[in-house]
């Protein structure tokens, strides 16, 4: 049924405006605003009172070219609250959801004013009506959306980015808000937000700890999705995104883009880069129950992939209900200007694509040179950037790992799952952690030159954390409200002894070794290093590994263990790796390294128990659980002058690693997983490593062990005392 809301009059047609600037602009003594939509029938601007309470007046724009309605509002500028009422056909058969009876949000508002709070007027439809989304609601909901706010020009500042190659990069992959919430150090009044974590004791603490880069959960507006406000959570990981160009007014209050470009630069001061995790495959409407907000009032049909035989319904590869249709040139625009804008006014220097290949779909399938995917690895601004794409999403071949295009990272989920299962203690394991820890190139160097191409990690947001890597088998999510339903079913994970927290001595002992053999593994390993925050003193979610609704201690990082016990001892052995990965080259590759030496002298050979060079028995053996892999360098006579020997033992029993003879003198074992007791103090060592049981072994041999015994060790003790 096609339906049309009765238009209350409106004080004047403005004048035509600039619509070749997307959005709201002040300039020329008043304010340029310019909004798509293809199937509109008209648009109205409204304005409201500076706390955004109360309209105050209506103004009608013009119908331009490109779909574009534009006007020109004299006297209007920074500080003017407004939103948009959009008429045209109510046909939701059709894929037409026009409802002015709805205030929406500019998409590309750059401030918002008011607090969004749920209500059925949000809605287009009347919820207790049998015929759902195909009724029509004439509730208002301006009383409870957000304005948006008209904001001066941000001229791009000087750039302050540190500039650190892929290959230097070690990530660190916080939550803006959960990081400080706790922290003693941080004011009160500051934490959870921007500041907090410009703060200098959150910029010491990272500083310290090694990592050159932090990538932030999502950042942008985002709001609680209603089934979680109906069963009284909020959404915290932020994956639900309202405005693209708007800081979460949480974390940036009523300072916005200010307070968070301060926060960039702070973090930039620190010599530490700013990844932020964008999520432009889907939008906080959900699916055709969901409620008008914006794009689905605008224009539906444009913004969104619908079913094609049933335009009613939305195509949904993101599992969130609804799926940006990016294959459309506005659509295109609305993500390329909104990465420009956090790239360009905000500095920051990178992404990470959530459901990355949403980016690059058609009408269905993906594809690798789709047109925003070429558009963003083209563009002036966007090149620059580091650009990092989770690889899958849930539409048809939505697996995608490997074929992102040339010159973005991915989120590596084979290296996790091989590790995982290596110190799990799985067995015929060996083949595929080789690969893993060698960079991926069966995966990635189809496409790629260099390792760089891998983000290796082993957990991260969407999962366990490490301490709970190891001390849970199942899931526990009961306090998310699904039954325990929601989440990874499979973790490929271990208790090592009763699920959950143990009193037991052995039990402990062993769950710390663990830890610390998966974070030495990972530092060792070639690619790019992402280290969850908290990982590195053992912070627990009590087996939640689907926290994405728990703000709360649950997920908010506890700072009484960075300096407590084994939790400061797995801290300190991670300072250790994170302060030399960045002295060796041999373990920041930018190439693929084999076992011949490459034009740098650098390769990489394996080795069995004997020092001899690894066999295929050896490898193809189910039960081995152990291996030497060496990272070395050599003369041009192919002699090694510098190595790092790894030895890694997933057995449940002690081995002896007879040296290579080929190795260098001096020879020093820097790291023992098995010895918590004084991480990182290396010590000479004779012609055989001895290995605990499920334990990891670091050992340098030649020029790096001279280098490396001083300044390693006094690195180390300067950043020791990293508590709050």
């Amino acid at each position: 049924m096609t339906r049309t809301a009765v238009r209350r009059p409106v004080d004047q047609t403005l004048d035509a405006g600039d619509s070749t600037t997307l959005g709201a602009t002040a300039r020329d003594g008043g304010c340029h605003f310019a909004l798509f939509s293809a199937d509109a029938e008209a648009v109205e601007l409204c304005l409201y009172t500076d706390d955004g309470s109360t309209e105050t007046a209506r103004h009608r724009l013009q119908s331009g070219e490109g779909d574009i309605w534009h006007g020109f509002l004299a006297g209007a500028g920074p500080g003017t609250c407004y939103g948009y009422r959009v008429y045209g056909p109510h046909e939701p058969e059709a894929g037409l959801r026009f409802n002015p009876n709805k205030l929406l949000l500019d998409p590309y508002a750059r401030a918002l004013r008011g607090d969004f709070v749920w209500h059925d007027s949000h809605f287009g439809y009347q919820r207790d009506n049998p015929g759902a989304d195909l009724s029509f609601c004439d509730l208002d909901n301006s009383a409870c959306m957000p304005k948006a706010v008209v904001t001066e020009a941000i001229a791009p500042g000087p750039s302050r980015r540190p500039g650190i190659p892929m290959a230097d990069t070690w990530l660190y992959e916080l939550h803006l808000a959960g990081f400080t919430r706790r922290h003693p150090a941080v004011p009160e009044t500051l934490r959870g937000t921007c500041d907090g974590l410009a703060h200098p004791a959150s910029l010491e603490y990272l500083r310290a700890l090694g990592i050159t880069a932090v990538e932030l959960l999502p950042v942008h507006t985002f709001i609680d999705e209603y089934a979680l406000h109906q069963r009284g959570l909020k959404n915290y990981w932020g994956y639900n995104t309202l405005a693209f160009f708007v800081p979460h007014p949480a974390y940036a209050g009523r300072a916005g883009a200010a307070a968070f470009r301060a926060m960039v630069d702070a973090l930039h001061d620190a010599g530490l880069e700013v990844i932020l995790d964008v999520v432009y495959n889907h939008s906080a409407e959900s699916d055709e129950l969901g409620p008008t907000l914006s794009l689905r009032g605008i224009d539906n049909r444009s913004y969104y992939r619908l079913e094609p035989d049933q335009p009613r319904f939305y195509v949904n590869d993101t599992g969130c209900g609804n799926t940006l249709d990016t294959g459309h040139p506005m659509v295109r625009r609305l993500v390329m200007d909104s990465l420009r804008f956090w790239a360009r006014e905000m500095d920051v220097d990178g992404f990470r694509f959530d459901l990355a290949p949403v980016l690059g779909r058609g009408h269905r399938h993906y594809q690798p040179d789709a047109a925003l995917l070429c558009a963003i690895n083209s563009d002036p601004v966007l090149r620059h950037c580091k650009l990092i794409g989770e690889p899958w999403d849930i539409g048809p071949d939505g697996y995608q790992l490997g074929n992102l295009p040339g010159g973005w990272s991915e989120w590596n989920d084979r290296y996790r799952d091989s590790v995982r299962r290596f110190w799990r203690g799985d067995a015929a394991q060996l083949p595929e952690l080789g690969r893993r820890l060698t960079g991926s190139g069966d995966i990635f160097a189809p496409r790629a030159s260099a390792p760089t191409a891998s983000i290796n990690f082993v957990c991260s947001h969407d999962g366990f954390t490490l301490r709970d890597l190891v001390s849970y088998r199942e899931r526990h999510n009961t306090a998310n409200g699904e039954d325990n339903r929601d989440g990874h079913a499979d973790n490929l994970s271990d208790n090592l002894g009763p699920e959950g927290p143990s009193g037991d001595p052995d039990t402990e002992r062993r769950r710390w070794q663990r830890q610390r053999n998966v974070i030495t593994t990972l530092a060792v390993s070639q690619g790019v290093p992402m280290l969850q925050a908290g990982d590195e003193f053992g912070r627990s979610q009590q087996g939640n590994n689907n926290a994405y609704c728990q703000d709360n201690p649950l997920t908010w990082l506890d700072w009484t263990q960075v300096s407590a016990g084994a939790g400061q001892q797995l801290r300190q052995l991670t300072q250790l790796l994170t302060g030399f990965r960045a002295r060796s080259t041999l373990l920041r590759a930018d190439r693929y390294r084999h076992e011949r030496p490459d034009i740098d002298g650098q390769c990489i050979r394996w080795y069995g128990a004997d020092g001899e060079p690894a066999t295929a028995a050896h490898w193809e053996d189910p039960e081995r659980r152990d291996i030497l892999y060496a990272l070395l360098q050599c003369d041009p006579d192919e002699t090694v002058e510098d190595a790092v020997l790894i030895v890694l033992n997933a057995g449940d029993r002690p081995l002896t690693y007879r040296i290579p003879d080929s190795m260098p003198q001096p020879r020093l074992l820097l790291v023992d997983t098995a010895d918590n007791a004084s991480p990182g103090r290396a010590q000479d060592m004779d012609n055989a490593l001895l290995l605990a049981p499920g334990s990891v072994q670091i050992a340098l041999a030649g020029t790096g062990a001279v280098a490396h015994t001083d300044s390693c060790i006094d690195s180390a003790g300067k950043r020791t005392d990293l508590s709050p």
